[in-house]
């Protein structure tokens, strides 16, 4: 068989797929918790390796059993490949889950997990229907679980490289840098002027709005207010922002980070509420700020909520209470936008567009 007793242990397996697959990942719940550990074991155990014509079904993963686990002559496994198919089969023991998990077990950590992931390949022609089994793990990724501790971090990092997308690998890099101990945060605004800002997610996040998210959906960006946690005041530029008639009087009314487009003809004023754990743009916030600018004189007005990325539990959380007709941008998907309005007036679109446009 390919894998050979003593398999891996779940604790392990489940560990490793902490590692594989880092924070960024799209759907990570999927193939890092502890029933994508349990999947994998049952494929290494009935060996449903690519190549070995064994193909895995949910039944394998939910009438598998503590006891079952523990016999791994090879004799025992393939008899249980072929047991666990029919009707009213029990082996020795608890069963690890009940048959109401043939779902989650199937559409979740198969189908929208491993599979996606390219960890795990599919048998086509089989009806939906069918209680054959179709799904076995690829031989370079049932390898990593194979591997000594030592040789593990160097083959999952190049399997990262040469398997997951290019978007994947941006975020994993992305989220990496969030878990960086550095004492403060240099950002660089559109003049060529810098800024320090303590260290931790709320900073980066502002961060990439300032150098990321300005660069990539504003024409001529600039900077009027950075504050921290605390009031902290890291940028008023108080001349610009006389100058475009913005009341600084009522700076407490001010979100975390306010930019402008200073198109001529197009100008744009921006507020963006960092959200590393709460307080995205809401309805009244968003109410308050455009009291604001009304009485500015100002016409175009655009309201951002920032957040890490798009399985950030404050984002999943605060959904719902984000207002309407504003954005949502994520720091780990730079490129991405979501508008949440009942119009189709997006308030700017990406600069490249505008010149291409133009």
């Amino acid at each position: 068989m390919f894998a050979q007793a003593p398999l891996p242990d779940i604790s392990t397996i489940h560990e490793r797929l902490d590692r594989i697959f880092p924070d960024g990942i799209a759907d990570r719940n999927y193939v890092t918790r502890e029933m994508a550990a349990k999947v994998i074991f049952v494929m290494l155990y009935i060996d449903a390796i690519e190549g070995s014509n064994i193909w895995l079904a949910p039944k394998h993963v939910y009438r598998m059993t503590e006891q079952q686990a523990k016999s791994q002559e090879a004799e025992t496994r393939g008899e249980y490949a072929i047991a666990a198919l029919r009707p009213g089969f029990q082996p020795e023991g608890n069963r690890w889950y009940a048959d109401n998990t043939r779902e989650p077990i199937r559409d979740e950590t198969l189908k929208d997990g491993l599979l996606q992931k390219g960890a795990v390949t599919e048998l086509l022609g089989i009806p939906t229907t069918s209680s054959k089994g179709r799904y076995a793990l690829y031989e370079h990724f049932a390898n990593l679980f194979l591997l000594s501790e030592e040789e593990f971090d160097k083959q999952a990092q190049e399997w990262q490289n040469t398997y997951l997308s290019q978007a994947e690998l941006s975020r994993i890099r992305i989220m990496h840098d969030r878990h960086r101990s550095d004492e403060c945060v240099r950002v660089e605004l559109p003049n060529g002027e810098t800024r320090i800002m303590s260290a931790g997610p709320s900073s980066l996040i502002a961060k990439a709005v300032i150098e990321e998210f300005a660069q990539r959906f504003l024409q001529h960006p600039s900077v009027l207010w950075i504050s921290e946690s605390g009031k902290k005041v890291v940028l008023q530029d108080d001349r610009l922002m006389k100058n475009l008639g913005l009341p600084i009087d009522q700076s407490r009314l001010l979100p975390d980070l306010v930019l402008a487009d200073l198109t001529p003809q197009n100008l744009c004023l921006i507020f963006v509420e960092v959200v590393a754990t709460d307080g995205p743009i809401t309805e009244s916030r968003k109410e308050q700020l455009l009291s604001l600018t009304a009485n500015a004189g100002f016409n175009k007005v655009a309201f951002i909520s920032a957040f890490e990325n798009r399985n950030a539990a404050p984002l999943k959380k605060r959904l719902s209470g984000i207002a309407v007709d504003s954005l949502i941008w994520c720091r780990a998907e730079p490129d991405l936008l979501i508008w949440l309005g009942e119009t189709q007036e997006i308030p700017f679109k990406p600069a490249e567009w505008k010149s291409i446009n133009q």
